[in-house]
């Protein structure tokens, strides 16, 4: 992804692509805009001159003078999308008011009513700009692209005609891929000189993303009820003081209607008064500025678009087979039981409890625990330290692929701690613990098992010599005082049996993983970060081994040496391969089968029949 591309999308995630538009059904021009919001996006700001006089054809002298008395302000957009400066043309030119023309004539023309207008002459609008994402959020009386303008004027003529609520006041959702999607909210502002007392008016956003603009719904809806609910307070209070001065209704009912006066009970020989006269609101117009800018930022901002980095790792759908749903469609959360275990002469916290080992950053409680159940393990690299690399190696080169590995220890918390450090090595899928038992558990149970010390190791097992045996010896049973610079495990002794003789050369991803905690640059965290990657570039290799061996029919040796090349893995790797196998997710495993059983077509079936003789 280039640099403008990646701009983009951020921009894109602060702000709603859309318009939101103040509609009012006239009842001389009919539906019409009123007041519409935009975002604009640009790399750089443009500034430009905020001319507010108008000027003459080649009179440099006032453009001089009013580029003078003008300021600058910054836009960021294409100046196709901004204003024109403003002219006075030599002769009338015709302007409809819902033409998509430059805001400069659509502020002369006398074909607008008050109702119909938002600017003075020669305002162009108002401009707000985030210059932390570079987005600028412009009002103005009608949109600036002629596309869009066009879309917003047809959602204005549906919000304001056949797209209504019943009741003819409230929400609506209408729209299609080619004009637009549109939610609509309708509502009646109070106004002692229209026909029943009240205007009709709607405040629309339109956008071409429909799931974005119907998961906003709640949020739309929500907000803009509450600026309608502002507005009618506010026209309400103006027509209720009118009302006490000059009732309406009683003079409407005691003088006849003909055409020649229809407009002078309007007052003052006006069609239509403007939203700002129904209100008593100089500020209106500015605030439905603020209003329409904050809704589309904060629409941006409260749900947006995200790429995603891939599909879902091993780990991750091995923890959701793991979740146990209930028959109401609840998840179980299972919990231990917190015991209450004698250290020295006090009671104090079980250490076999998830909660009780120390946690990383908490110098305090780590010394505390430290202080009633003794050292523990903090991470792989810590066990990497304390064991010295020759033990290490030998144990992780046993758990990798997948002989049993038990730590005996007097220390719950100790032998906890060691099986959770060489849990990092495997993928879940592969992690089958028994952090602590006094008695020998199978290998088919677990391949991390804590044995509590003096439990005996059946003499089956030394057959096998598929094990490694890491005894845990605490100071006050080896009598030493000092081990060397160990400042963690003063006294403490480590010995390693392993019933059998590993080959000299282990699993390249043993050799990497090693090199990274040697790195003393890589913080625990960057640590983590990069087994987890480790982790699972293998799995995907063991994904393809599975599809080739057990999905795909029966091969060859010499096939699947072929493939182990093409994967860069050696004869070294194939113990881990296997055993990494059996720890792909059921859904992986289910998916790869049934799309070789696709694959297969008719011919499987055949087959099949030919067998069954069915």
């Amino acid at each position: 992804m280039d640099r403008d591309q990646g701009a983009a999308l951020l921009q894109a995630s602060c702000t709603m692509n859309a318009v939101v538009a103040l509609c009012h059904f006239c009842e001389v021009h009919g539906p019409s805009i009123v007041f519409c919001t935009q975002a604009f996006h640009a790399q750089d700001p443009i500034h430009i001159l905020d001319s507010t006089s108008n000027l003459s054809d080649g009179n440099k002298d006032d453009a001089e003078t009013s580029s003078q008395r003008s300021g600058q302000f910054s836009f960021y957009g294409s100046l196709d999308h901004w204003l024109r400066p403003v002219r006075t043309l030599q002769g009338p030119t015709p302007v409809t008011p819902q033409s998509p023309g430059g805001l400069s004539a659509l502020g002369k023309t006398t074909e607008m009513c008050e109702a119909c207008k938002s600017m003075t002459a020669g305002q162009p609008g108002f401009i707000s700009n985030d210059h932390e994402v570079k987005i600028s959020y412009v009002s103005s009386q009608y949109p600036c692209h002629p596309e869009i303008f066009s879309m917003v004027r047809q959602a204005c003529v549906r919000s304001l005609s056949c797209e209504v609520c019943p009741g003819r006041e409230g929400p609506i959702f209408f729209g299609d891929d080619e004009r637009g999607h549109v939610l609509s909210h309708t509502f009646f502002v109070k106004d002692s000189h229209a026909r029943g007392f009240q205007r009709w008016y709607s405040i629309i956003v339109v956008m071409r993303d429909k799931v974005f603009l119907l998961n906003s719904w709640p949020f739309l809806v929500k907000h803009l009820r509450i600026i309608i609910d502002q507005v009618q307070q506010k026209a309400l209070k103006v027509y209720d003081s009118e009302q006490t001065e000059c009732p309406q209704r009683a003079l409407r009912l005691s003088s006849s209607v003909n055409p020649r006066d229809f407009l002078r009970h309007r007052g003052m020989n006006k069609p239509a008064r403007s939203l700002i006269e129904l209100t008593h609101d100089k500020n209106l117009f500015p605030q439905f500025h603020l209003w329409f800018t904050w809704i589309l930022k904060a629409g941006g901002n409260r749900m947006t678009e995200r790429l995603l980095e891939g599909p879902p790792t091993e780990d991750t759908v091995i923890d959701m087979e793991k979740q146990e749903e209930t028959e109401e469609g609840f998840i179980k959360v299972f919990t231990t039981k917190v015991e209450v275990s004698k250290v020295a002469e006090g009671a104090t916290l079980d250490a076999s409890h998830p909660d009780s080992a120390p946690r990383k950053h908490e110098e305090d409680e780590n010394a505390e625990v430290h202080a009633l159940v003794g050292p523990v393990f903090k991470n792989l690299r810590h066990l990497l330290r304390v064991l010295t690399y020759e033990k290490f190696h030998v144990l992780a080169h046993h758990a990798m692929i997948g002989n049993q590995v038990i730590v005996r220890g007097s220390q719950k918390a100790l032998v906890r701690s060691v099986i959770e450090a060489l849990e990092n090595l495997l993928p879940k899928g592969c992690c089958s613990s028994v952090t602590w038992s006094n008695t020998y558990q199978e290998s088919f149970k677990c391949n991390f098992l804590g044995l509590e010390a003096g439990t005996e190791i059946p003499p089956h097992l030394n057959e096998t010599d598929m094990y490694a045996v890491l005894d845990i010896i605490p100071p006050e049973e080896t009598e030493l005082l000092d081990s060397g610079n160990n400042y963690d495990f003063p006294g403490y002794l480590f010995t390693l049996v392993d019933g059998t003789a590993l080959p000299n050369l282990c699993p390249v991803l043993l050799t990497k993983m090693e090199q990274a905690m040697a790195q003393c640059k890589f913080t625990n965290e960057v640590l983590d970060c990069a087994l987890a990657t480790m982790k699972e570039q293998w799995m995907n290799k063991v994904k393809v081994l599975f599809k080739f061996s057990r999905a795909s029919g029966n091969h060859s040796p010499e096939e699947t040496q072929k493939l182990l090349r093409v994967l860069t893995t050696g004869p070294q790797d194939e113990p881990l391969l296997r055993f990494w196998m059996t720890g792909l997710s059921i859904r992986y495993k289910n998916h790869a089968l049934e799309s070789s059983f696709t694959q297969s077509g008719d011919s499987y079936y055949e087959v099949c029949d030919l067998n069954t003789g069915q």
